[in-house]
């Protein structure tokens, strides 16, 4: 089956009445809670992972992509007009976009905003297309020791390139993958970290753990800041089309920041915020005016704008192809297939092309459908702005603890729900990420498995994974990304880099 017969199954599946039905719902619900700041799509994701136990598992993963990428249009919405994020990767557009919108240039801004985003989105796509098989049959050769290697590099990358402390990161990885071994033991078949409660057996419920430690958190930490959106000045919105000169001057950015972003996004603890960064910086310095940079350059728009959508999109490619989430969004995708009994990796475009290649091919139509939801209704997004936090807050608990529920039918996991929401927001008042811990702890059994099967095979010789040349080579790099980060001149680029993500 070659490319353009990939293409026609997955169009074939996105443009049934169920997928686009779930495709709007993704993106409705994505721009939603792009233009509300203080959700964020992390915490949606975890409180809808229930929900989609009653779908099937293409409809669940087409909603669940089209609320991330959906995300990234609608944070930059209030970005642009109110200098208020929806979304952190939307706060590098807010440093050029609001100040165009003061000098009555917002629509010209939001525009630019949606082109750059609809082409960067449509480039990573076909990116995702044309990598998707050479990525799966090179992992279908992959062994236990290219595996373990291969999940050990995402873990360690995963905190090197992630917003915070490094050491922290780490303490939270090893914390998430502690949490991650309860329950049966895969090799004895003993209990073990149960604490004597045998509904643990099973291990701690994915949905269970994930809401709480982003969804609940994040509404502890809302309620205590006393957040409310209620009386905030927006810019006017007059034309919604740019200009030829602006469209010249918005090209190349938005081609280099599609490029970027689509590479950015592929690494693990890349995705949508560190492309969007990273463009901004390159920008100002290919720039020949950088002084206009934070002034109201459209260059400073277009080029987050598109990096930011690439590098989401992108992030799907280790997920898909080899079953490696590269981020918090992408651990909570892969739950999303476990639930319904679907390992992530290289068999799923094997065993499930219709879902893999259906997925695919709904972000093209999802992204047609953001630019119409986004430019025409904008004058809507922002005046859900009005709705209050402390009627907003309480109905997100109601529906997160009925959804976490109803997974198992078992109380039990609102007790874990309400452990690890304040779990959570203890690791946040201590200035930890919570990100690196759900990457632990859905990685934790992968590991544990690769890890076990290569000490099997290799007759418990731990040098298997030096002798094997992948898994060393990959080892390797895993090395020089820690002594990377004992560098001096790296550690000041990196803090440098977060401090500017903090402004």
């Amino acid at each position: 089956m070659d490319f353009l017969d990939h293409l026609a199954l997955g169009l074939a599946t996105a443009l049934q009445a169920e997928s686009l039905f779930y495709c709007f719902i993704g993106v409705l619900l994505g721009t939603f809670i792009g233009v509300l700041p203080g959700i964020g799509p992390t915490a949606t994701i975890a409180m809808l992972l229930p929900v989609t136990y009653f779908l099937s598992p293409t409809a669940a993963l087409i909603m669940l992509a089209g609320i991330y990428y959906g995300s990234q249009y609608g944070g930059s919405t209030t970005a642009i007009l109110m200098n208020l994020p929806g979304e952190v990767s939307s706060s590098v557009t807010a440093i050029d976009g609001y100040q165009m919108a003061r000098k009555g240039e917002a629509g010209k801004a939001l525009a630019i905003a949606a082109i750059g985003s609809f082409v960067a989105g449509t480039f990573a796509t076909f990116l995702i297309a044309l990598a998707a098989v050479p990525l799966s049959s090179l992992a279908l050769r992959f062994g236990s020791t290219e595996y373990f290697a291969l999940i050990v590099l995402g873990l360690v990358t995963s905190v090197v390139l992630a917003h915070g402390s490094v050491i922290k990161g780490v303490a939270m990885i090893l914390t998430g993958m502690l949490f991650g071994l309860v329950g049966t033991d895969t090799d004895s078949g003993m209990f073990r970290y149960t604490l004597g409660f045998y509904q643990l057996s099973d291990g701690l419920e994915t949905v269970a753990v994930a809401l709480g430690i982003f969804g609940i958190s994040e509404i502890l930490r809302n309620l205590e800041g006393g957040a409310d959106s209620a009386g905030l000045g927006t810019a006017r919105i007059t034309s919604l089309m740019p200009s030829r000169a602006d469209l010249r001057a918005a090209a190349p950015p938005i081609l280099r920041g599609s490029l970027l972003g689509a590479v950015m996004g592929v690494l693990p603890g890349g995705g949508s915020i560190l492309s969007a960064f990273s463009a901004y910086a390159l920008e100002k310095k290919l720039s020949r005016h950088p002084e206009r940079f934070g002034h109201g350059a459209i260059e400073g728009v277009a080029a987050p704008e598109s990096a930011n959508n690439a590098g989401a999109q992108t992030s799907f490619i280790p997920m898909l192809t080899l079953g490696i989430p590269s981020n918090a969004l992408m651990a909570l995708m892969a739950g999303a297939l476990m639930i319904h009994g679907i390992t992530p990796g290289p068999n799923v475009i094997r065993e499930q092309p219709d879902l893999f290649w259906g997925v695919i091919a709904s972000m093209w139509i999802g992204n047609a459908m953001l630019v119409v939801l986004n430019l025409p209704l904008v004058g809507l997004w922002v005046a859900l702005l009005k709705i209050p936090y402390r009627v907003l807050l309480p109905a997100i608990v109601i529906f997160s603890t009925i959804g976490v529920y109803t997974v198992n039918n078992s109380g039990f996991d609102l007790y874990v729900l309400i452990f690890f929401g304040t779990l959570g927001y203890v690791f946040r008042k201590l200035g930890c990420e919570v990100a690196p811990f759900l990457i632990g702890f859905v990685l934790s059994k992968l590991l544990e498995t690769h890890f076990h099967r290569a000490l099997v095979f290799s007759g418990g010789d731990l040098t298997v994974f030096l002798r094997e040349p992948i898994s060393a080579a990959i080892l390797a790099l895993t090395g020089f990304v820690v002594l990377l980060v004992a560098l001096p001149a790296f550690r000041r680029t990196r803090k440098q880099a977060f401090a500017d993500s903090d402004d």
